[in-house]
């Protein structure tokens, strides 16, 4: 749209001062600011078209208020106010069944924001008395005034309003709807055409969740009404998590406010401009010379600095994005802007200028409202639409709206004074305008759309997209709406290939605090700072974000595993130690390898079982010692392979068992070297024992025991198959659960009590006298074997998964090949590699040595 424009910036011509010097000058001054069409019933149209302004302010010298350097600003787009009030007049006095032989007419008075100047024009229109020309068929001697039309400022219309309250006046505003002009004690008499912008906030709103913005910046005026949107903002932003980034109040006196206005506008690229036509004007223009080409600006009315013109390619409000309200295109208004000429309407101050302006006309001498040379085709449809716009715009719709409430409001009034008393022939309608008020109030509280098919409602607006490049094009193309009405999720309806935007964005435009998390990453907020500000950090182990910006990672669920980018989560593989598991395998090796040599070692037992150093360690507790080792080898095989059931309750059954016959054998071995030591003195009771092989029974005795320890557990809380989805990434591992930690620790502690018991029988009996006295061994294997245990239970603690159960076979495997080993490798190494010491040749001739060196008692 086209705003205040400087008649000569248009043309490129020096702009003109009031000097009477020459015609154009004179006409312009000369033509009054008010003209009127004539009619039984009159409105009041109060708009704002052109405005004077001086620059030195050098007063006139008889004329108060007045200045000698006058310049005149004409916004010619706003004289579509006018023709939106003539053709809504001809088409009701056109209308049979409207007001019928009642014609409408207006009053038009210029409105120039000086409260003084408001309010003369307002008591000057009340108290005219003006001679009409008389129509046929029309008595127009006396002249009724309905209703005031006021705009486009709500300050304008509250200035009126407080006078014509006073006189229950009916006023209809078309500017911005404002909440203050609908207080009935104030302006009782006060309707506003315009819908409520009760979903502006959501409308705007939702446009910033659906481009991801999430950092915007507020203009708004310094005013109740900037209040109550920033209240809306605030409510409706928290609610979809989008932070202002700053917000400037405007307030009437911007010369104050200019220094800071710039302060902070680079920290975001999305701007809502919220406010009337008029608080705009002097923000956008001071906006517009900055050339501020990075901001996107969201606003809620269409504002003429759009459609500026000059020799500048850019401009600054190139891809701005505009909130209206629902209309649609009214092509009858069009087809009568078509037909509008200086002709047609010769009452009218502004055509003739407007024709002198564009069509080449001249003024002629004699009378300003007559033209000269001018084309025969000249038609308003013909400028281009940043100097006037053919399509009806929101203002011009609330004015076609509210012209026809009045004429149905006085239709009914007239019908029901014609059921009280009916008129006489030639007699018009008598009334008082308060009269009205009743009707009005009516229409009002009715559906609006009763009133006209382009009437909206207050939850639906156009998207506007402005294409202003180059500067001047001015389009406004509608790509998008929002419906409040609509369903959740469908409220929005965008086209994103249609948009435009600011030259300096090649794509949608980003307009955050913070860059966005990504997946895998969630958000950290930032101490003092708004939630938008924030930094990124990974997701926790096993904790994934498929989306950006997510507050909390989602834990994946036990048997699954989150990657490593951790945005999915997958599906964990079974695993345990198993024989095809490098582990598993090199165990299972070492335990056959280690049977076989036991087998082996038996076999050399058996083979030279009458040899002095097998018959001399007690033959049959040697025999035993080596099964036992060879079924405590076997058992670790338990630990390998997919666990069940039974072999959880085999692994530490067969374990506890095969151990403690191993530990009571090697204890059963060293009492017996005590007891034959013993059995050497003549008249010792231990002979009894030693000819009754007593020592053997501790087999069975310790033996019962560690079962008793085994039935009350498996009794009490039997091992069961566990899973561990933790220690192992990806992988779900199957194992045995001890089931009473308390049994379990049993077990090993009464093994270390015989191996304790073992030490020190055979530690007592390491010095006596006998050729192969194997006590050292015994000492130095129960040592080794009560290291290792002790050794286990940290290290059994502090693993997980595969791991503890290999820990456990190599604990099983390294102390019974230490029994294995100290035990049994000298004997095999005497018997098969130094067989001559395996004679009793070569021990009675090491006895006769001994006694031969020994000193005599």
């Amino acid at each position: 749209m086209f705003s205040w424009i400087l008649i000569f910036q248009l043309l490129q011509i020096p702009t003109f001062v009031s000097a009477f010097t020459y015609n154009i000058s004179r006409c312009f001054y000369i033509i009054t600011e008010e003209f009127h069409q004539e009619g039984d019933v009159v409105i009041g149209a109060f708009f704002p078209l052109h405005t004077f302004y001086t620059g030195k302010k050098t007063p006139h010298s008889t004329l108060p208020y007045q200045y000698l350097d006058n310049y005149i600003q004409y916004n010619f787009k706003n004289y579509q106010y006018i023709l939106a009030l003539r053709f809504a007049i001809e088409e009701i006095n056109g209308n049979p069944n409207l007001l019928p032989n009642i014609s409408l007419g207006f009053d038009f008075y210029n409105v120039r924001f000086i409260e003084k100047e408001t309010l003369i024009n307002t008591c000057l229109w009340l108290t005219s008395h003006v001679q009409r020309k008389v129509l046929p068929n029309y008595n127009c001697r006396k002249r009724n005034f309905t209703a005031a039309l006021t705009g486009t400022s709500w300050i304008t219309s509250a200035q009126i309003g407080t006078l014509l309250h006073l006189f229950k006046f009916p006023q209809i505003t078309f500017g911005p709807y404002d909440p203050l002009l609908s207080d009935r004690g104030q302006y009782s008499s006060l309707y506003q055409m315009t819908p409520k912008d009760t979903s502006l906030s959501l409308a705007i709103v939702s446009l910033m969740v659906h481009f991801r913005w999430s950092w915007v910046g507020l203009i708004i005026p310094d005013d109740h009404k900037g209040n109550k949107i920033l209240s809306d903002f605030k409510e409706e932003m928290e609610r979809k998590k989008i932070c202002i980034a700053f917000v400037k109040m405007i307030s009437a006196t911007w010369t104050l406010y200019f220094t800071k206005f710039w302060e902070n506008m680079d920290e975001t690229n999305v701007v809502i401009i919220y406010g009337d036509i008029d608080f705009l004007e002097v923000v956008m223009r001071n906006i517009a010379q900055r050339l501020l080409t990075w901001n996107v600006w969201v606003m809620n009315i269409e504002h003429h600095v759009f459609d500026y013109a000059d020799y500048f390619m850019l401009d600054t409000f190139h891809g701005s994005l505009i909130f209206k309200h629902n209309y649609r295109e009214n092509f009858e208004f069009t087809k009568f802007i078509q037909t509008v000429n200086p002709n047609k309407y010769p009452e009218d101050i502004y055509l003739p200028k407007m024709w002198y302006l564009f069509f080449n006309c001249i003024f002629s001498h004699i009378n300003c409202h007559v033209l000269d040379n001018c084309q025969t085709n000249a038609s308003l449809d013909v400028l281009p639409s940043h100097i006037f716009d053919m399509t009806m715009s929101e203002e011009s719709t609330s004015i076609y709206n509210g012209v026809y409430a009045v004429a149905h409001s006085l239709h009914e009034m007239r019908l029901q004074q014609l059921q009280i008393q009916p008129y006489e022939i030639g007699e018009g309608m008598v009334f008082f305008p308060w009269q009205l008020n009743t009707f009005l109030k009516d229409i009002q509280m009715r559906d609006k759309r009763s009133l006209d098919w382009r009437q909206t409602i207050d939850a639906e607006y156009d998207i506007i997209n402005v294409w202003n490049l180059p500067k001047g094009l001015g389009l406004k193309v509608k790509i998008g709406s929002f419906s409040a009405n609509a369903p959740q999720g469908q409220q929005l309806s965008l086209s994103e290939q249609m948009i435009q935007w600011p030259e300096v964005f090649s794509e949608i435009p980003q307009s955050v605090c913070s860059e966005s998390c990504g997946a895998g990453y969630r958000k950290v907020t930032l101490e003092n700072k708004a939630i938008c500000c924030y930094k990124c950090t990974p997701c926790a182990d096993n904790e994934i974000s498929n989306e950006t910006d997510v507050d909390q990672c989602v834990k994946c669920p036990e048997s699954h595993y989150a990657n490593t980018e951790k945005n999915n989560c997958y599906l964990k593989s079974v695993s345990f130690l198993s024989y095809e598991d490098p582990l598993g395998m090199a165990l299972a090796s070492i335990v056959l390898c280690l049977s076989s040599l036991t087998a082996f070692v038996i076999g050399i037992f058996v083979k030279h079982r009458d040899t002095p150093i097998v018959k001399a360690n007690n033959r049959s507790l040697s025999y035993i010692l080596l099964i036992t080792l060879t079924f405590c080898f076997l058992c670790s095989l338990n630990f390998i392979g997919q666990p069940n059931t039974a072999a959880c309750i085999l692994q530490q059954t067969t374990f506890a068992v095969a151990f403690t016959m191993a530990l009571a054998t090697v204890l059963a071995k060293a009492i017996t070297v005590v007891i034959a030591f013993k059995a050497t003195f003549p008249g010792r009771m231990v002979r009894w024992i030693m000819i009754s092989r007593g020592p053997n029974y501790i087999i069975p005795i310790c033996t019962l025991i560690q079962l008793l320890i085994c039935g009350i557990w498996m009794a009490t809380s039997p091992p069961f198959i566990d899973q561990d989805a933790h220690t192992e990434h990806g992988h779900i591992i199957i194992l045995c659960n001890k089931g009473s930690a308390v049994a379990f620790h049993s077990v090993l502690g009464y093994h270390c009590i015989l191996a304790l018991g073992s030490y020190t029988m055979a530690f007592l009996s390491r010095n006596l006298p006998d050729t192969f006295n194997e006590s050292k061994f015994l000492s130095f294997s129960m040592l080794v074997f009560f290291c290792v245990w002790v050794t286990f239970i940290p290290v059994y603690h502090s693993t997980k998964g595969k791991v503890m159960v290999a820990m456990e076979v190599f604990s099983i495997l390294a102390s019974s090949t230490a029994l294995l080993g100290f035990i049994f490798g000298p004997k095999c190494y005497i018997i098969l590699l130094r067989p001559e010491k395996n004679s009793f040749n070569h021990i009675k001739k090491k006895t006769h040595s001994r006694r031969k060196n020994s000193p005599n008692i």
